[in-house]
């Protein structure tokens, strides 16, 4: 379960944290919580649904009590540094990183709902009917919802330029 599904729980849970160190920390949470509690899933869901839904509320869990003990910057060079590709030229890997920064900055300028189901649905490429289901909403209100938040990213984004 772990060598499948952890790559998707990283990113979810450092898209949703911002920091590299905290989602690593946050992936082996999840996969520990997941274990322990692996005879109360009752197969109503996906295995790879049921671990998103432990990652967000870890992860939300993880920010609030965060937040309120520090100062929190997305600053974090090492994040995009990890993902850029070791034989880019340097100029290309100064945009990749800038690229990712405004990504990051704008998912973290929008409210966590938002940020949340562009996740999900453009990242982790989660169904309508999946983000649902991890939401406790309907398909079609994920999709009025998902509508609004791209247009508020394309917003956003666009006045960083």
């Amino acid at each position: 379960m772990y060598e499948e599904h952890c790559r998707p729980i990283y990113y979810l849970a450092l898209r949703m944290l911002g920091n590299p160190t905290q989602a690593e920390d946050a992936t082996h949470d999840v996969f520990l919580k997941a274990y322990r509690k692996l005879g109360d899933f009752k197969g109503h869901s996906r295995i790879r649904t049921w671990l998103y839904r432990i990652t967000i509320n870890h992860c939300q869990n993880f920010l609030q009590t965060w937040h309120r003990r520090h100062i929190h910057s997305t600053d974090d060079a090492a994040v995009w540094e990890r993902t850029a590709d070791a034989v880019a030229s340097p100029l290309r890997l100064l945009e990749t990183k800038e690229l990712g920064q405004r990504i990051q900055n704008t998912l973290d300028a929008l409210p966590e709902e938002y940020r949340l189901l562009l996740l999900l649905v453009a990242d982790q490429e989660l169904s309508y009917e999946e983000v649902g289901a991890l939401t406790g909403q309907t398909s079609d209100a994920v999709r009025g919802k998902l509508h609004r938040a791209r247009k508020a990213f394309v917003g956003i984004f666009g006045q960083t330029a």
